[in-house]
């Protein structure tokens, strides 16, 4: 088969997934779409779950991936999660896929969501240094971020959370409120004569 055919499959099942969820994916349809024979499919994954796996596997490789340039340790912690919300309310079906429940085992995907988790975690540790964010554990530290991200997602994709209905803020303000927050309290604990550096 082509080289490219695996990376075409995988593309083919995510937009999919987008048009109609997990119930809309199937090898047989994705091989259709792709233009390849109805076994084609079969010899890049064994089964339905393969596949998806692979689709979580892409859209956390391309988290970890996403350029920061030359950010400060804070504005590279908040277009992280920016970043990530934005990739949720476009991509609710792909969002929900990769943090769902997994029945299967995916190696490719194991080492996708420890590289987006160990960069999420240094990203957190660079903000600490640079003293925007209280000292501690950095993992738990990006765990309180993340979990407001997601909630905030989660909830503006259910219809609970808008800037101009419930909540009085979409989930990016969130972030922002929170990491303001953060910074604030860091800031207020800091000794008059010195710190670490700010900047935003």
């Amino acid at each position: 088969m082509a080289p490219g055919t695996r990376d075409a499959l995988i593309e083919a099942a995510a937009d999919l997934l987008d048009r109609g969820g997990v119930e809309a994916v199937t090898l047989r349809a994705v091989g259709h779409q792709v233009g390849v024979s109805h076994n084609a499919p079969y010899k890049h994954f064994a089964n339905k779950e393969a596949l998806l796996a692979a689709i979580a596997a892409r859209e956390a490789t391309r988290l970890v991936t996403a350029p920061h340039g030359e950010d400060t340790p804070e504005a590279a912690l908040r277009r992280t999660m920016h970043d990530y919300v934005t990739w949720a309310l476009e991509h609710p079906a792909r969002f929900r896929l990769v943090f769902g429940p997994w029945t299967t085992e995916s190696p490719e995907l194991a080492a996708a969501a420890h590289a987006a988790h160990t960069r999420l975690i240094g990203t957190v540790a660079a903000a600490q240094r640079s003293g925007v964010l209280p000292t501690g554990d950095p993992e738990r530290a990006a765990s309180l971020v993340r979990a407001l991200a997601h909630g905030a997602a989660d909830l503006a994709l259910a219809g609970h959370l808008a800037a101009d209905g419930k909540g009085h803020a979409d989930p990016h303000q969130l972030i922002d409120d929170l990491l303001d927050h953060l910074r604030t309290a860091t800031a207020a604990t800091r000794p008059a004569h010195g710190g670490g550096q700010e900047g935003r």
